[in-house]
């Protein structure tokens, strides 16, 4: 291959990999055409891709951006499992990848990087089980959220007990019983 065409296929890997701070690396090889054509339009349908590299080339354009940390895993044949949609997360699409290894036996996982932290192919399970931006966000507002409700009913429920009492002592009152101070 020529020079200009390894800066062409560089460039290219910048421009679509520049932005993206977290992405799964796998091998498909050995996967038939139609589990191949599966897995990728599965994926798409819910925002993810897959792009096969040429490893000295993704060396390059992998330098000084967020998958720089995956540089050390990419060996043999590799191809590169990323988000197209800023709301799905690393922890998604392990958890996608997860299920399709399930289905299809001959794909291996060969690692992850969520923020600069690398996960090997042993750790993937792990980085699934972490919670997604929208999950850790519902957790945050529950937290906020518990104690707020908790003084409520605190407050509604010894509310309550004294409305109860108050009431005793009405309808003591209107019976024309006295009420003796304990």
């Amino acid at each position: 291959m020529s020079k200009p065409v390894k800066n062409m296929i560089v460039d290219m890997y910048k421009q679509r990999f520049g932005e993206i701070n977290e992405a799964m690396l796998i091998d498909i090889r050995g996967i038939a055409a139609n589990p191949n054509n599966e897995l990728r339009t599965g994926l798409a349908d819910k925002g993810i891709r897959i792009t096969v590299l040429k490893n000295t080339l993704a060396h390059r354009a992998f330098t000084d951006t967020g998958l720089e940390p995956l540089t050390d895993l990419v060996e043999g044949p590799s191809a590169l499992v990323y988000s197209t949609n800023e709301d799905v997360s690393v922890v998604q699409i392990a958890r996608e990848m997860l299920d399709w290894v399930k289905k299809v036996k001959e794909l291996e996982l060969k690692g992850a990087v969520l923020d600069g932290a690398v996960f090997g192919p042993d750790q993937i399970k792990q980085l699934s089980d972490f919670p997604t931006k929208e999950e850790a966000l519902a957790e945050v507002v529950q937290l906020i959220l518990s104690p707020a409700s908790q003084m409520v009913s605190t407050v509604t429920g010894g509310g309550s007990q004294a409305v109860a009492l108050v009431d005793a002592i009405r309808e003591k009152l209107e019976a024309g019983e006295t009420i003796a101070a304990g």
